[in-house]
């Protein structure tokens, strides 16, 4: 089953597409709750190429690396990567009048609810929407 996120991002193509393939940008948005962060990042945005991001609990308690292999390059509009898990998942980069349309779709996993998954990617898309915009203006 696939879930789908997205957020309309008010910055050019070009700030939304370095800011998600950057990694010192993604430490700066990618968490789903204020008390995570991304401690280390890597990025090799080329097809068959890795990423890798920890993610941590703040406090130290818990931490794991979301990582996977990308599967599909399309420079401004598309990235599908493969996790280490196997599951797939697809970021479009639409650019519309009111901004950067930012689409995700990713194959749920079994060990979480459907809509919990949903709005842990979905918070995660918002905190990147804000880091883009407030980069942009600030």
């Amino acid at each position: 089953m696939k879930i789908a996120i997205e957020t309309v991002i008010k910055a050019d193509l070009e700030s939304v597409w370095q800011a998600w393939s950057n990694p010192d940008d993604i430490k700066q948005w990618n968490a789903a709750s204020d008390d995570w962060h991304t401690t280390q990042s890597a990025v090799d945005l080329r097809e068959g190429g890795n990423f890798l991001s920890r993610m941590e609990a703040k406090d130290g308690s818990m931490g794991f690396d979301f990582e996977g292999t990308y599967t599909r390059i399309v420079p401004l509009k598309l990235i599908e990567y493969r996790m280490s898990d196997g599951r797939e998942v697809e970021i479009e980069f639409i650019e519309r009048a009111d901004g950067i349309l930012v689409k995700s779709a990713f194959d749920a996993e079994s060990e979480n609810p459907t809509e919990m998954q949903r709005q842990g990617w979905q918070a995660i898309l918002d905190n990147f929407g804000r880091h883009v915009e407030m980069k942009r203006t600030g």
